[in-house]
């Protein structure tokens, strides 16, 4: 008999742990679900604001080994939302004690690492997803539909920029995010896994890669203990210490499909506070996206009549849009904190049938060895194939 609970141990508090705890709070008073989701641990190190992030976000226990939750015979999902250098111990273990797998993006370090989170996963056949949340944003979800329906034809460009700016100060500390140990890069790695991702779900699978990176600021205030994960970080002293991951970078593709495409991640673009935008043009038409502007997606279609062509907004709210009848009526928007609950209600829905989800650890290798190829490319400059 299936149980008609999940009971769910977090690892991680800060910025994804507070999303994530969102969504499990959430997804089952909006969705009608198999089995009720239940907040049952919470683990990090610092016991203090381990307590106070379970006792506001309902989690009914905690604790400061991890390794103790993944034991517990009562836990039957692991949600890593940690910093990806943190990731792929965790899974492994979890995987092999049967534990279901909900974890953050990006994968993991390096693709020896994500291809053993995904083999340990399959070997113990539990469902594992890979939060790139981006892809349950309404209007993506709706622009997916619209590609498979050929309303753009065959698809010809591909232009995605995901850019922030939360680093153009140059006495903003070095944090975790700007040092190779924990980062592997920077928005190449970090940013441009959501981008890759929606290439891979929207285009197809990409055949080669060239790339190029830079850095704008090569030494910065070493940050506190305290704020070392915290975008809002303040600085030890004024001692400095080298960064080791690029700031922006710019990558080039071919699709297998045919199709070329090109992506740029930076943390340098002034005014962009989390703007991923993509633009896909077909033979038939084009559709255009701007996270900053989650709810429309723009559509340009070449079988209108000559005096009415151009692109449309499409507010992407009607209940005939992909999860928007869990929500408000038509034109009541929604917003960032709506992704992850999607990937909740369809992580637990693969959970309770012993289904499959996407993106999982397999689409997390594929991303990697995009992400890695770019690397190599600007190291060496030259394009690299993909195999």
């Amino acid at each position: 008999m299936k149980k008609n609970v999940l009971n769910i141990g977090i690892i991680g508090y800060k910025f994804m742990g507070r999303a994530h705890s969102n969504a499990w709070q959430k997804v089952d008073k909006f969705f009608d679900l198999p089995v009720k989701p239940v907040l049952k641990i919470a683990c990090g190190r610092n016991e203090k604001n381990l307590e106070e992030f379970a006792d506001k976000w309902g989690w009914e226990e905690t604790e400061t080994d991890w390794r103790k939750v993944i034991e517990r015979d009562d836990i039957d999902i692991i949600d890593i939302a940690l910093p990806q250098h943190l990731h792929h111990e965790i899974a492994v273990a979890a995987a092999k004690n049967g534990k279901h797998i909900f974890c953050e993006k990006p994968i993991a370090l390096e693709i020896d690492q994500a291809q053993e989170m995904y083999e340990e996963s399959e070997a113990n056949g539990v469902v594992h997803y890979l939060n790139h949340n981006y892809r349950r944003v309404p209007a993506i979800a709706l622009a997916k539909k619209m590609i498979s329906d050929e309303l753009i034809g065959e698809i010809h460009h591909w232009r995605c920029a995901y850019q922030q700016d939360w680093i153009t100060d140059p006495n903003f500390p070095l944090t975790w995010q700007l040092q190779k140990e924990y980062a592997k890069a920077g928005p190449h790695w970090d940013l441009n896994s959501h981008s890759v991702d929606l290439a891979h779900y929207l285009v197809g699978d990409i055949a080669n890669v060239m790339a190029m990176t830079t850095n704008f600021v090569k030494e910065r205030p070493i940050a506190s203990p305290d704020g070392q994960g915290n975008l809002k970080a303040e600085a030890l002293s004024n001692e400095k210490a080298e960064v080791t991951v690029e700031d922006a970078s710019l990558m080039m593709v071919n699709f297998k499909n045919g199709a070329i495409g090109s992506f740029e991640g930076t943390r340098f673009a002034n005014g962009r506070k989390n703007k991923l935008s993509f633009e896909i043009y077909g033979s038939k038409g084009s559709l255009s996206f701007n996270l900053e502007r989650m709810n429309e997606l723009e559509f340009y279609s070449q079988e209108d009549t000559t005096s009415l062509k151009g692109f449309r907004t499409i507010l992407a709210t009607e209940d005939s849009h992909p999860y928007i009848k869990n929500w408000w009526p038509p034109g009541h928007i929604i917003g960032y904190e709506h992704t992850f609950i999607h990937a909740a209600a369809d992580f637990i829905k693969a959970v309770h049938t012993k289904g499959r989800i996407e993106p999982n650890f397999k689409d997390g290798v594929s991303i990697l060895k995009v992400l890695e190829a770019g690397l190599q490319s600007a190291v060496e400059r030259r394009t690299i194939d993909l195999h």
